[in-house]
């Protein structure tokens, strides 16, 4: 649902340039890597990803929007939760008890 909204925003955006290279410093001025917030870096991700794309845009701007959508991709990536691995034992357990580990019923 967010995403839709976004994905609206960008294309709206699309039309006026520098509304949205304006958006996107400002998010990035909001954005504080002690306290990453893996949404608001891919939101940023998203705008230079755009903003790359745009044939008005001059050429330098979109090599420069370009490159820093890929640098906030990888920090994406890397500020993304990993998922919880099971230990041997929990694995196994599951085997030997699968009726304790069957979801309840809605």
């Amino acid at each position: 649902m967010a995403n839709d909204r976004i994905d609206t925003m960008l294309a709206i955006h699309e039309q006026q340039p520098e509304l949205m290279l304006s958006n996107v410093l400002h998010l990035m001025s909001h954005y504080h890597a002690d306290a990453a917030c893996p949404k608001l870096a891919s939101v940023i991700e998203r705008h230079l990803r755009v903003l790359s794309s745009l044939p008005g845009l001059a050429p330098v701007l979109r090599a420069t929007c370009q490159q820093l959508s890929q640098q906030w991709a990888s920090m994406v990536e890397i500020n993304l939760p990993k998922p919880s691995r099971a230990t041997l034992l929990e694995r196994l357990d599951r085997l030997v008890n699968p009726r304790q580990h069957l979801p309840l019923a809605q």
